[in-house]
């Protein structure tokens, strides 16, 4: 398995499609990265040569922000929100969505998979006795 940027690439993939397994990598990006150094995008990442895979690492780690770098900006970002105290940082800080979804039905998941509603909202009759 190739090693680029600290992440094992899979061997049995495509280039192309393997590049896809660092952070800050997608598709497109990855299409461009292979054209630049002039590699098939349709080979398996095992068919790589040593001086293949190094001209992608270079390439990467030069040119690209990834992984590590590419998280800490996006932690540091949000905690720039928050401490300005802006909308934004506000719903992060409530862990609530951030870009203006609908809360009243959609956010399970975001609230924890909180179901408040109740059968059929009536109550049987009371027993005589």
């Amino acid at each position: 398995m190739p090693r680029i940027a600290g992440v094992l690439i899979p061997d049995n993939k495509q280039i192309e499609t393997a590049l896809t397994y660092i952070c800050g990598i997608g598709r497109t990006l990855s299409k461009k990265i292979l054209s630049e150094t002039k590699i098939d995008p349709r080979t398996r990442a095992a068919k790589l040569t040593q001086q293949e895979i190094g001209e992608l690492k270079d390439l990467i780690e030069k040119n690209y922000k990834i992984e590590g770098d590419l998280r800490r900006d996006k932690m540091m970002n949000i905690k720039r929100l928050k401490d300005i105290g802006s909308w934004r940082g506000l719903r992060h800080i409530k862990g609530l969505p951030v870009r203006g979804q609908r809360t009243k039905t959609n956010t399970r998941t975001v609230r924890g998979n909180v179901r408040k509603t109740v059968g059929s909202g009536r109550k049987p009759a009371a027993e005589s006795t």
